[in-house]
């Protein structure tokens, strides 16, 4: 990705002073109540991490920004009046919801307010194929919530308990992805969003005005409260197969992947990283493993599909809980898994493309103990690659090579926005005219193969 002729973004907002800092806190105990606001040092260190951790080269970078306050609005109106206080302050506020998020996107960087949405919480309104929730809802309590009106969400990320308003700013995909895509195409019907604005009020946006506001880490402005859309709830049955190895079960991902109705999820992995997962008799030890998400009545075309493969089902689950279960067994989690459970400093690469399995040998080979997760994609395979970690010179040179492999990447060793980033900066110079919204995340010339390109 090369970026010519971005606008500069924003410069970077003066560091606060003390006083400012200060008065802030004050005001905002007088909004949200002292339990509401903490400057606590354990508080403002908790607040100051997410899921950077499972990068390697940005945990050798830490800490990289430490909250001088911590608020916790309860409501959509709290938010925007919290926001504009700090503006009124001038201070920087960098968005947070279950800090989850793997990039160090919640990460402040220039220090100031971390505005902690996770209590503001409500489910607004569940309606005929939408809801509506505060930024701090849950995509698990919103997939619940539809569930009693025999709906269900069109998407929803791997870690469930994400809020909806972090899964719209920091993530991507997940269960749905398969038939709807990101979360950037359609699936957005309206938001309440807060710009760097004194008067603290909420802008309500629909349609293709509120896509600017999508996966942009909250630097045009923060996501206070969404609509996005439901779908109705199917007899979807949660699928373990398993697999003398990877191969034979990267067949059936692809076969499965493409039948009709397609399903919800579909993820497998190697012996290697399948041995490390949750203990679950659907997952016997040495072999690789397969969980999918299909409709009821494409049962008899997986069955079929993994015995031509030389696979064996081992399970078939019913009921909404079980999309859940496999769901947290999907994307980035079975590298945390095999993080958590190897000797070995790891990494990953987010990848995508034909090449994964067409060349999974190659593949695996860019990085030392190379390992491969896959998932069928909306258009084309994706997965996370593995490997024992030695520099960050090696990370960007295998990055390269895979390109050449035609594997597309994302890097997620850096915490800039990549994603629209012409259209996000020149939103950001209306909507963020001092550069207080999540500053050291919009950085234009932070783009190219060692610093986060996609192919």
């Amino acid at each position: 990705m090369t970026l010519i002729d971005t606008p500069a973004p924003t410069p970077a907002p003066p560091a606060p002073t003390a006083e400012a800092l200060d008065a802030l806190a004050a005001e905002l105990r007088e909004l949200l109540g002292e339990r509401n606001v903490s400057t606590e040092e354990r508080v403002r260190e908790r607040a100051s991490l997410d899921g950077a951790w499972m990068s390697p080269i940005i945990s050798e970078q830490l800490p990289l920004g430490l909250a001088d306050v911590v608020a916790f609005p309860t409501s959509a109106e709290l938010i925007a009046a919290t926001v504009g206080a700090a503006v009124r302050h001038g201070v920087p506020i960098t968005p947070r919801g279950k800090g989850t998020g793997n990039y160090g996107q919640g990460i402040p960087l220039a220090g100031g307010l971390v505005l902690d949405l996770t209590r503001a919480r409500a489910v607004v309104e569940v309606g005929d194929g939408f809801i509506t929730a505060e930024a701090g809802a849950q995509m698990v309590v919103l997939e619940q919530a539809a569930w009693k009106t025999d709906q269900a969400l069109w998407m929803y990320p791997s870690t469930a308990q994400s809020t909806i308003g972090g899964f719209l700013s920091g993530g991507s995909g997940g269960t749905g992805t398969i038939e709807h895509g990101s979360n950037d195409r359609g699936y957005v019907l309206a938001l309440d969003v807060v710009h760097a604005d004194p008067t603290g009020v909420l802008v309500h946006v629909e349609g293709d005005g509120a896509q600017p506001y999508v996966h942009n880490y909250g630097t045009a402005g923060i996501i206070a409260r969404a609509t996005v859309r439901l779908e109705p709830l199917r007899d979807w049955r949660g699928v373990y197969a398993s697999f003398p190895d990877l191969p034979s079960a990267m067949r059936v991902v692809r076969q499965v992947g493409h039948m009709q109705p397609p399903p919800r999820l579909v993820s497998a992995d190697n012996p290697e990283i399948s041995s490390t997962l949750p203990p679950d008799d659907a997952i016997p030890a040495g072999r690789a493993s397969l969980r999918a998400i299909v409709s009821a009545d494409m049962l008899h075309a997986v069955a079929d599909a993994v015995d031509v493969a030389g696979g064996r089902i081992e399970a078939v689950r019913e009921g909404p809980q079980t999309s859940m279960r496999i769901s947290m067994l999907s994307y980035n989690h079975p590298i945390e898994w095999y993080q958590k459970a190897t000797d070995r400093t790891t990494f990953h690469v987010e990848v995508s493309g034909e090449a994964l399995i067409d060349r999974l040998a190659e593949v695996e080979a860019v990085y030392p103990h190379g390992l491969l997760h896959i998932e069928a994609g909306h258009s084309v395979p994706i997965g996370m690659l593995a490997g024992a970690y030695e520099s960050a010179e090696q990370v960007y040179d295998g990055i390269a090579r895979l390109n050449e492999l035609g594997v597309g990447v994302h890097n997620p060793h850096q915490w800039n926005v990549d994603f629209e980033v012409e259209r996000t900066v020149r939103l950001a110079r209306t909507t963020d005219p001092t550069g207080l919204l999540n500053p050291g995340k919009l950085n234009p010339d932070y783009a190219g193969p060692r610093k986060g390109a996609i192919k």
